[in-house]
């Protein structure tokens, strides 16, 4: 069995030495235990005492002195305009993380929401990018959406 460095602990900014970077998606973003290889080849098994959002923290600090970055992974999104009011309320009705913008809401792609978005009125465009939705109402954590792919209906 290799031994893998542990990452215990996390940096809120990056040192003045870093040895690699990981490239994380949303949902990876948020994690307790769990092996990582980062873009160099770095692996490590991060150990973190509870289930934290990545997105608070610049990276991970390893047992052996080395620094990792987390960033975000580009990602299937689509941008919504319109009446940015009344579309993040029937967005955030749906618990559906959303990033923010002075002129648009930005989504993860699905079909379920933006069939709905598109209903009332919604013009909405396709893109890739880094997603980094608003965290939870006091300022930690995340809005916890639903999964789609079931038959779950919201009146």
């Amino acid at each position: 069995m290799t031994h893998l460095p542990i990452a215990r602990e996390l940096l809120s900014s990056a040192p003045p030495e870093v040895a690699d970077m990981v490239l994380l998606d949303y949902d990876a973003r948020l994690m307790r235990r769990k092996k990582l290889i980062a873009q160099g080849g770095v692996a490590f098994l991060v150990d973190l005492a509870e289930v934290t959002n990545l997105d608070d923290h610049w990276g991970f600090l390893l047992e052996d002195g080395r620094a990792v970055g987390v960033e975000a992974a580009a990602e299937d999104l689509i941008e919504v305009r319109g009446d940015l009011a009344r579309l993040a309320w029937h967005i955030g009705n749906r618990h559906t993380p959303c990033q923010i913008a002075a002129d648009h809401l930005t989504i993860r792609r699905d079909h379920v929401i933006e069939a709905m978005l598109i209903h009332i009125g919604a013009n909405l465009t396709r893109t890739t990018g880094p997603f980094r939705p608003e965290g939870g109402a006091y300022g930690k954590g995340r809005t916890m959406g639903h999964d789609h792919g079931h038959s779950h209906h919201h009146d």
